[in-house]
């Protein structure tokens, strides 16, 4: 099951998937594909992260509910009729009108080894440069589609394709190629050339010091790029109050040392929006470390 549009400002997965749909032929199919690059419709026509009927974010909404809200009830239909059709489960995101993020796929830790290895080989045949690990803490926990998946038997991975509401010819291109890399390893396409994956940085995110967020609204002056080391302690940017000139702007620190995973686009910022999130390294060699990352 191939997944773009849960988030609706979000287009690379969009673009790759109707481009996909189109290109393969029915012959080239083996077992069953389900394609969906506008899951929820109304956020997809409106070119919002939320729908419009309900403002729901469908991506903190699963499993959902059959009497509930739209979104609701489109959270439930794929838990209970779309999911258990797959073994695999790919969800394409990027940051949408509020981040930026360095192209990137992202799996939950599995629930076994076994699980959790055949998780990062799906990182490593996508071919994003880095791949990250993490539950969701901090983020959406166990209410994504990718936590849905996983709880009923399918394994997830999701992208991050690029952000600021435009699109990313790099998480596009990446996206064509790794999808098609995926399929075929996975016996759904046939005669299909394939490049090899490139290799792939295996990271995770180490829980909520891994985040800054906004304490205050204001105009959001950041102090790192995307891709970035950083180091703990180290100025993330300030929050500046143009509305009361005499107060001092606030000064924001990185509470953990790491890569810049992604940075907030619109400079107007409110209380709680996230600014930065950092990945750290992880060494998936040794017993037990990726799998607890």
């Amino acid at each position: 099951m191939l997944v773009a549009g849960n988030h609706g400002d979000e287009y690379e997965g969009q673009i790759a998937l109707s481009n996909l749909a189109r290109e393969i032929q029915a012959h080239q199919v083996s077992g069953r594909l389900l394609i969906l690059p506008a899951l929820n419709a109304p956020a997809v026509a409106a070119g919002r992260r939320v729908s419009p009927l309900d403002e729901g974010n469908l991506n903190r909404l699963f499993p959902g509910n059959a009497a509930g809200s739209p979104t609701e009830m489109i959270a439930h239909y794929v838990c209970e009729v779309l999911i258990p059709m797959a073994d695999v489960v790919v969800d394409l995101h990027s940051g949408g009108r509020s981040l930026d993020y360095v192209v990137s796929t992202l799996v939950r830790p599995g629930r076994t080894a076994d699980e959790h290895e055949a998780l990062l080989r799906l990182m490593r045949l996508f071919g994003a440069p880095i791949g990250f690990v993490s539950d969701g803490t901090g983020g959406g926990g166990l209410t994504t589609l990718a936590a849905a998946a996983q709880e009923r038997g399918a394994l997830a991975l999701t992208t991050e394709l690029g952000g600021g509401a435009t699109l990313s010819q790099e998480g596009l291109s990446l996206a064509e190629a790794g999808l098609k890399r995926l399929l075929k390893d996975q016996g759904i396409l046939r005669d299909v050339a394939v490049e090899p994956p490139s290799s792939t940085r295996l990271m995770t995110v180490k829980g909520h010091s891994a985040f800054v967020y906004a304490h205050d609204r204001g105009i959001f002056e950041p102090a790192a790029h995307l891709g970035d080391e950083v180091t703990r302690g180290q100025i993330a940017g300030r929050i500046h109050f143009p509305d009361l000139p005499t107060r001092k702007p606030e000064t924001l620190l990185f509470e953990s040392s790491g890569l810049v995973a992604c940075r907030r686009v619109p400079s107007l910022t409110d209380r709680g929006d996230c600014l930065f999130k950092l990945m750290a390294d992880i060494d998936a060699s040794s017993p037990g470390g990726a799998l607890h990352a």
